[in-house]
C-alpha cells in the first residue's frame, strides 16, 4: 500500500540551524475519528521500518486486535532523513536538481517531531489518546510528549531512553564508520555505500539479539563444518536482506539523528524535562535488552511517577517488534486503569486478540 503525502511547502527551519526549502512527510491512517474524537493512536515507527504499521507490527494491527482500525483512528508516519517517503537524502535538493546524499542538513529528533506535529494539524486532530513507539519511535514520542503536552494524554514508549547513552552511540558509529568504509559511499550515487551498509546491518544486529538468541538460533548442526557457519550466512543474509530495502545515506542520516536524542538539552534538567509531560507515561522494558538496557526505562517511569513494566524475550532488544501479546496485555491492562479508553469496549475486543 503506497503512503499518502503531506507536502509542506514553506521553509522547514531545522533545531541545529539551516533549513529544508519545503517538506513532504510519508504517512498511513487507517480507520476514522469517532464522535468523540478521542480514539488517536499515533506509532512511532523504528529505524529503518516504514509508515505502513499494518506491514511491520502484524500482531499488534488488525480487528480485535490491540490496534484496531474499527474502534481507532491509528496514524504512523515515515520520519525526515528515511527513504520511505518523506524528505530524505534521496530527495532532490531545488538547488541543485539532485539528490541531497552527503549534502542533507543535520536534522534532531525535535526536527523529527515537529515534522509529524505539522502532519497532525494538516489531519484536523486535536488530541492523540496514545503516542507509542520503540527505540528511535520511543525518542520521537518523549520529546512529542514534551514538545507538545497538551496534545498527549498517554505515553507508552518501550525499548528507548531518555538519552542516548554512550554505549549506544558507539553501537551507531561503529555502523558509520562500515559505512564510510565503502569507497562508493563517497560517489554520491544511487546505491552509493549498499556494502557498508550491509556491514552496519550485522553490527547492528549485535546488538539487537543477544549471546543466547545466536547460541539456540545459529548452532551448527554439523561439528566437521569450518566454513559458512550458520551464523556467519545468517549476518551475510541479514545484511543483503536490508541492502535490498533500504538505503545506505538515509541509515548514515538516521543514525545521526539518534545521536541527538537528549531530552534535558536546554531543558535545565532531567526533572525539568520530564515535567512538562502532562500524559499518563508507560514505560516498558526488555529483560534482555542489551542496547537499551531496562533502567533507562525504569528511569523515566520513576522520574514521571509513570508506571515501569517488563517483559521477558528471547529476541533482545527487538523484542518489541516480536513480543506483541506481551505488549498487548500490558497496553491493554494501562489503557483499562485510566480514565478514558481509546475507542469502545477495549476489554471485549481484547478477548478476540490472537497474534498475526
Amino acid at each position: 500500500m503506497k503512503p499518502h503525502i503531506f507536502q509542506y511547502k514553506e521553509a522547514f527551519h531545522l533545531e541545529q540551524g539551516g533549513s529544508l526549502p519545503s517538506l513532504n512527510v510519508a504517512y498511513h491512517t487507517y480507520g476514522s475519528l469517532n464522535s468523540q474524537a478521542d480514539n488517536v493512536i499515533w506509532v512511532c515507527h523504528a529505524l529503518t521500518a516504514n509508515a505502513d504499521v499494518s506491514e511491520w507490527w502484524p500482531g499488534m494491527f488488525g480487528k480485535g486486535k490491540l490496534l484496531d482500525p474499527e474502534r481507532h483512528f491509528i496514524v504512523c508516519a515515515n520520519i525526515i532523513g528515511s527513504c520511505y517517503g518523506s524528505t530524505g537524502p534521496l530527495s532532490t535538493n531545488p538547488e541543485t536538481g539532485l539528490p541531497w546524499y552527503l549534502s542533507f542538513p543535520e536534522v534532531t529528533i525535535r526536527d523529527q517531531v515537529r515534522a509529524h506535529e505539522l502532519l497532525r494539524e494538516h489531519l484536523g486532530i486535536r488530541k492523540i489518546h496514545t503516542i507509542m513507539g520503540g527505540s528511535i519511535g520511543g525518542f520521537q514520542a518523549l520529546e512529542y510528549s514534551i514538545m507538545y503536552p497538551e496534545r498527549i494524554e498517554n505515553l507508552v514508549m518501550f525499548a528507548a531512553s531518555v538519552r542516548i547513552s554512550p554505549w549506544a552511540t558507539a553501537f551507531n558509529q561503529s555502523q558509520r564508520l562500515a559505512i564510510e568504509s565503502d569507497p562508493s559511499f563517497f560517489e554520491e550515487r544511487p546505491y552509493g555505500g549498499s556494502n557498508g551498509l550491509k556491514a552496519a546491518r550485522s553490527i547492528a544486529l549485535l546488538s539487537y539479539r543477544n549471546e543466547k538468541t545466536y547460541n539456540r538460533t545459529q548452532q551448527e548442526r554439523n561439528d566437521s563444518r569450518t566454513r559458512d557457519l550458520r551464523a556467519a550466512t545468517y549476518q551475510n543474509y541479514q545484511g543483503e536482506k536490508l541492502v535490498s530495502r533500504f538505503d545506505a545515506y538515509s541509515y548514515h542520516v538516521l543514525t545521526r539523528i539518534m545521536d541527538t536524542h537528549n531530552i534535558i538539552r536546554e531543558r535545565g534538567s532531567l526533572g525539568d524535562a520530564i515535567g512538562l509531560i502532562k500524559a499518563r507515561v508507560l514505560s516498558i522494558g526488555i529483560s534482555t535488552d542489551q542496547l537499551f538496557p531496562v533502567h533507562e526505562q525504569k528511569l523515566l517511569a520513576h522520574v514521571s511517577q509513570g508506571e515501569y513494566k517488563e517483559i521477558h524475550s528471547d529476541y533482545g532488544h527487538d523484542g518489541f517488534l516480536i513480543e506483541e501479546k506481551k505488549l498487548t496485555e500490558i497496553i491493554g491492562d494501562f489503557w483499562a486503569k485510566g480514565t478514558t479508553m481509546p475507542g469502545a469496549d477495549l476489554q471485549k475486543a481484547l478477548v478476540h486478540f490472537s497474534p498475526g
